[in-house]
């Protein structure tokens, strides 16, 4: 789901830990609330829940407010749920049970007024929400896009038996470009050939991407990956590099920039037959890839194990 730019404001941030504390004395109902409600239970998995329940609760909800651009609809989700709110019987029943609940009472309604203010963030969600699936169903329908994508898989097609790196190179390179410019990524005028590789940049969802292609028998190492986010690191911060290999990578080589700040997406020749094929289209492609690698840290998501959670 595409998320706005506005971001939730520390206050209502602070309203939600102090509801969350608050609306479950057991840690045990605090957890299934949030399992049924946070998209990505896996988050939850990795708390300390031997912890005590208000630096739970900190730990969970200063991760996806300082990850906003990935988990502000989590966030959005558990506001509007915790101010669903009303029956506290469950806190009447313990010890001191009448200001456990008018406690926790108080901190819903604090959380009620700041939900407020981002009632146009929560519809405009949905919103997106909606003009993204009627997107996805769409575009390969449009006899136009379909016409460019069987004339891009010809051309393709035609590369799979070359036996000249250079030559392909090139050829592999214009479809590439003409693949991003169908669906607007705008692919810049940098990309350029190295032997078997391609170099260029495209720009999706208002984030500037580096581009690596290389179509080798042998699967792309780590040192090809170390060399591609050298390339990154020298960049902007919010500058992010997808890698297609045709042939694919070797599993060291996924695993070994699967840690620590993940600064690129991996695609391969599956992926990109898919999409000349129409199964799915590019922009979902990519945007799956990049929310997987954000929730799971896996940065080379298959493309069938997308197409099945479809």
């Amino acid at each position: 789901m595409e998320q706005t730019k506005k971001v939730i404001s520390p206050v209502a941030i602070n309203a939600l830990s102090e509801a969350l504390t608050h609306i479950y004395w057991y840690k045990k109902e605090l957890r299934s609330f949030l399992t049924h409600t946070i998209s990505d239970a896996t988050i939850l998995s990795k708390l300390n829940w031997q912890d005590y329940k208000r630096d739970i609760v900190s730990t969970l909800v200063s991760f996806l407010a300082k990850h906003q651009d990935t988990y502000k609809n989590d966030l959005l989700r558990l506001m509007t749920e915790v101010c669903k709110i009303d029956d506290y019987s469950h806190l009447e029943r313990l010890d001191d049970g009448k200001q456990k609940a008018q406690l926790a009472k108080q901190t819903v309604e604090a959380l009620r007024k700041q939900v407020k203010g981002h009632v146009e963030a929560i519809e405009e969600l949905k919103k997106q929400e909606e003009r993204r699936k009627a997107t996805q169903e769409n575009t390969v329908k449009v006899k136009g896009v379909q016409q460019k994508l069987e004339e891009i898989k010809s051309e393709f097609f035609e590369l799979v038996g070359s036996n000249d790196p250079q030559g392909r190179g090139f050829k592999f390179e214009k479809v590439i470009k003409e693949l991003f410019s169908l669906f607007d990524l705008d692919p810049k005028a940098s990309f350029r050939i190295i032997g078997e590789q391609i170099d260029g940049a495209f720009t999706f969802e208002n984030n500037d991407f580096l581009f690596e292609g290389k179509w080798q028998k042998e699967l792309c190492n780590i040192q090809d990956l170390d060399a591609f986010s050298g390339k990154l690191t020298r960049k902007l911060d919010n500058t992010l590099g997808l890698f297609c290999s045709i042939n694919g990578f070797s599993p060291d080589a996924v695993t070994n920039h699967s840690t620590g700040r993940r600064l690129m997406i991996l695609m391969d020749g599956a992926d990109l037959m898919a999409v000349l094929e129409g199964r799915i289209d590019l922009m979902q492609l990519l945007l799956r890839k990049r929310r997987h690698a954000s929730q799971t840290g896996n940065i080379y998501m298959k493309i069938q194990d997308i197409l099945l959670n479809n």
